[in-house]
């Protein structure tokens, strides 16, 4: 946070600060000191404007693009203004019909959450986002091969015809009949069950001493147990619809640098989804602004996410936006949060 928060910069600093903010984010183009002097309420000359604009800069929450421009706000200049200064509207009646006609009980989810990530992307003009509650299939088997000495590959095949492998280290020396004790042990012990379930088991019984089985085949039940309670989070799913939109941003022309490096970004769906990952604790929605996060470094972006959660309370995904840093976040951030809210409405019939 820079050095000077809101609550102690004077009335006049403030308002200049709220007018090029505001400006700004509704045009896209520096704001210079006639214009803020134009503002109702200020009365003050184009040169005191220009005098706090320069402490405002100093300060790193203003910047000059060009040195005959005006200012805009730095990321940090946003950040200040959205934690300290920021309005937000309530969506619409328009808004709230469009978002809770998409999300209905009609369907499978996932049709829903498609279908919000296309009106949001549409409301906001900036490309939707959702991070689709991660769904265990039921087990069905397990089998165990050595490929090697020191490897093996772990196989399970689930209920609904699903088949995985992962590769894991083997145990030393291994037999050909543990291999076989310790899949039909797992087949046998947690067939039927979730992944979750079947580790929250296991668990159990290894702190009681109640695994049944010889200590090469313990050893590699562990040991498979575990490669697979790693899977989901290696392999987030999530769904964009929208890029196309933030080709329209006033400023995409002038920067087609860095609109090219966010939708290469966007091809990067897991790093997208393990930022979103990290809006799940939020009690609302959740602002991620440009080179606070590494991944939007180069191309300057925003993203705002919200968590949604089931018939427990449980969070089970993450809905929002990514954009320019440039976005109405007054209006985007309630719009966000109410799509969270009537997904969680949703998910708890």
């Amino acid at each position: 946070m820079p050095n000077t928060p809101i609550t102690e910069m004077n009335d006049r600093t403030r308002a200049i600060f709220r007018v090029v903010v505001e400006s700004y984010l509704e045009s896209g183009a520096p704001v210079g000191s006639r214009t803020i002097s134009k503002a109702p309420g200020l009365e003050l000359s184009p040169a005191s404007i220009r005098n706090v604009m320069q402490d405002l800069e100093e300060l790193g929450l203003l910047a000059a693009p060009h040195t005959s421009a005006g200012r805009m706000p730095t990321e940090l200049g946003l950040r200040l203004f959205v934690d300290g200064m920021m309005q937000a509207a309530e969506p619409s009646q328009q808004e709230r019909e469009a978002i809770e006609s998409q999300i209905t009980e009609q369907g499978p989810v996932e049709d829903a959450l498609r279908a919000t990530t296309s009106i949001l992307s549409g409301l906001s003009s900036c490309a939707g986002l959702v991070l689709v509650p991660k769904r265990e299939p039921l087990l069905k088997q397990f089998n165990f091969v050595k490929l090697s000495e020191g490897q093996g590959l772990a196989i399970l095949v689930g209920q609904d015809g699903g088949i995985e492998n992962r590769v894991l280290d083997l145990p030393p020396g291994v037999s050909e009949s543990a291999l076989v004790e310790a899949g039909n042990f797992l087949t046998a012990r947690y067939g039927g069950k979730s992944l979750s379930q079947a580790l929250a088991q296991l668990d159990r019984e290894i702190s009681a001493g109640e695994l049944a089985i010889d200590k090469a085949s313990e050893e590699l039940v562990k040991a498979g147990m575990v490669t697979w309670s790693r899977d989901p989070a290696d392999r987030p799913v999530l769904i964009v619809r929208g890029q196309a939109n933030l080709l329209q941003d006033n400023s995409a022309l002038a920067d087609l640098d860095r609109v090219r490096r966010l939708l290469d970004e966007l091809e990067g769906k897991q790093e997208i989804a393990r930022l979103l990952d990290n809006a799940r604790d939020a009690e609302a929605a959740k602002i991620f602004i440009g080179a606070e996060n590494k991944l939007f470094s180069l191309s300057g972006s925003s993203v705002i996410a919200a968590p949604y959660k089931d018939g427990d309370g449980q969070v089970v995904g993450v809905v929002g936006v990514i954009g320019p840093t440039r976005l109405n976040y007054a209006r985007v951030v309630p719009m966000v949060d109410f799509t969270a809210q009537t997904l969680s409405r949703l998910l708890t019939k």
